[in-house]
């Protein structure tokens, strides 16, 4: 047991993701350290669960409650907590530093743990894939890597940032290479957007909450491991290669965002992404800012491709938009591909569903008032899952477009036809991302 009278009280702040991971490679196995609880934002349904002991270690015999970050300043207090450590991500430095001012008001200290200390090094190489905020099309860059390296006979493994938004010991470690893995995970909208994807031109993706054994698994069956990143945060790996994306439809957003503009720093490319969808003015300036930020990357520009089934159909017709969901709540976007897919179709009228939604659905509008026309897919949970449903079916659209990466007809009934829009990375033909790639495979003797 911890003797209180010579340990570090700390609180862990988070989002059942980089929270988890920091307490298993810093504080697990610390003597020095007693980790009192986790707090948690951003993502519903964590709150009340604990940090299961088989994952917390010897030190944790009962494990560690997952407290809600609202009771943060309380708790420091009442615990007589000395550090709290800030373990989430896509957060505008404000907010950060509001969270700190709380942490420092109760005489605590306000601590950020950095790459050195919380990234893993792996026996085969690595590739990271980052942004400087969520929804720059990560899953997309990442995909088309793989590709290109199946085209030099090297077997790549995607290790995804974790969403362990379920059973924390069922999901220690999780591999998906079928559908079936999928339902058998009983994985939630957010993960199979991120999943199903990777699985559809056959890539094996791990996910999970202890990434060391992770690591070990995917080093044993791959020549190559690609981390598809999550939100703007590092990875949890230490890079061979860094890429990280900016946004041209969000400039300025390069800097200002935690931990964004940390990862910028760090990359070995820069790649302006969805350069086709955005003007040459803020391509331009993504590319200045990035230079400033990071003189020594490489900077490259590619695009997003969007493709909408049987277009043909939307022309004159009403819509109900469904895009991705954390791009559009947290990411800050108005709206995504779904929309551009169905204006460029000619869709007569694009409805908003705030008049139609119901239950937790509704909530969101109410939390991110910046969302336009669209409708975030949304499903963390069983009960706003079925909100969605309710919200989509309840809609006058005469088609549904889903722009969400996952198929949302194998998890809910929807009443009105489906008509898919999908988005893939292409390169342009401006200074392109595969012959650096084509640099570093060579360097490496691969």
């Amino acid at each position: 047991m911890h003797d209180d009278r010579k340990l570090e009280r700390i609180v862990i702040m988070g989002a059942a993701g980089r929270d988890f991971h920091n307490f298993n490679v810093v504080y697990r196995s610390n003597p020095n350290v007693e980790v009192v609880a986790f707090t948690a934002t951003q993502i519903p349904g964590i709150v009340g669960r604990h940090y299961p002991p088989s994952l917390a270690g010897k030190n944790y015999p009962d494990g560690i409650p997952i407290l809600d970050e609202i009771e943060l300043a309380q708790l420091c207090r009442d615990e007589k907590i000395t550090q709290a450590v800030f373990a989430y991500s896509d957060v505008n430095y404000a907010q950060v530093m509001t969270q700190a001012s709380i942490v420092l008001g109760t005489g605590a200290d306000f601590v950020l743990l950095g790459p050195d200390r919380t990234m893993l090094q792996s026996q085969v190489p690595v590739i990271a894939v980052c942004a400087v905020r969520t929804g720059c099309g990560k899953s997309q860059v990442t995909r088309f890597l793989s590709r290109l390296l199946k085209q030099h006979g090297l077997k790549s493994a995607i290790v995804r940032h974790p969403m362990p938004y379920g059973d924390l010991v069922k999901q220690a470690v999780q591999r998906f290479a079928t559908d079936t893995d999928l339902d058998a995970a009983d994985c939630t909208v957010e993960e199979r957007e991120e999943y199903e994807p990777h699985l559809e031109i056959g890539n094996v993706v791990y996910a999970g909450v202890d990434y060391a054994e992770i690591l070990a698994q995917a080093e044993a069956e791959a020549d190559i491991i690609l981390w598809d990143g999550g939100n703007n945060d590092f990875s949890f790996y230490q890079p061979d290669l860094h890429i990280v994306l900016v946004d041209p439809l969000r400039p300025g957003h390069e800097k200002g965002y935690h931990p964004g503009e940390a990862v910028l720093r760090m990359a070995d490319i820069v790649l302006i992404a969805k350069s086709n969808a955005a003007s040459q003015a803020d391509v331009q300036h993504v590319s200045d800012a990035a230079h400033r930020i990071n003189p020594d990357a490489e900077i490259v520009r590619g695009a997003s491709l969007v493709e909408l089934e049987q277009a043909e159909k939307i022309h004159g017709a009403k819509v109900l938009v469904v895009e991705d969901g954390p791009t559009i709540t947290h990411g800050g976007m108005a709206y995504g591909a779904g929309y551009v897919a169905a204006t460029e179709a000619e869709a007569s009228e694009i409805l908003n569903p705030r008049q139609f939604a119901t239950g937790q659905i509704a909530d969101i509008y109410l939390k991110h008032p910046h969302i336009g026309h669209v409708l975030p897919a949304l499903g963390y949970h069983q009960d706003q899952l079925n909100d969605l449903r309710d919200t989509i079916n309840a809609s006058t659209a005469d088609f549904v477009v889903s722009a969400t990466p996952c198929d949302l007809s194998d998890l809910i009934e929807i009443n009105q036809p489906i008509l898919r829009a999908r988005y893939e990375f292409a390169e342009t033909e401006s200074k392109n991302l595969s012959p650096l790639i084509e640099a570093f495979l060579n360097k490496l003797a691969l």
